[in-house]
């Protein structure tokens, strides 16, 4: 399974779900089944390097993000992965508009996974790191399990 996390410039949330997916998946030993990858929908941030916020919410759960350097979504990503997974509305509509449709319906919200989907806020705006760590978490484990479960 191939999952593509996108957010509006990959340097927030969408890197932080990719990276937190990525640790839940090392934790439940499903390394070779499931991959994560994230990329932005806008050009706004290309190139630049993870939000400080977000990469201090990440290291005080454990979780390294590494050099990750924010890049771009195309629209041969619909062929290279099974689920492209964004955070709210506007990240869908863009998504879909780069991806020219969702024939196969890869796309989705995160948190449509878990008994309460909604957007998940850009802390970007709302400085609410902690917040949004929360809201990805939830969403990633809900995702690695309906992934398990087949």
């Amino acid at each position: 399974m191939r999952i593509l996390f996108v957010c509006h410039g990959n340097i927030c949330r969408s890197t932080m779900a990719e990276y937190v997916m990525r640790h839940l998946v090392r934790e439940a030993g499903l390394g070779q089944t499931v991959v994560a990858d994230s990329a932005a929908a806008t050009r706004d941030a290309l190139g630049m390097r993870v939000h400080p916020g977000t990469r201090e919410v990440l290291r005080r759960h454990g979780i390294a993000c590494g050099d990750h350097r924010a890049t771009p979504m195309r629209r041969s990503d619909y062929a290279r992965y099974d689920l492209i997974v964004g955070m709210d509305e506007e990240n869908r509509r863009d998504m879909l508009r780069i991806l020219g449709g969702d024939p196969q319906h890869k796309v989705h919200l995160l948190l449509d996974w878990t008994d309460s989907p909604r957007e998940i806020d850009d802390p970007w705006y709302t400085c609410d790191y902690d917040a949004t760590y929360a809201d990805v978490r939830r969403g990633c484990e809900a995702l690695l399990a309906a992934i398990a479960a087949g």
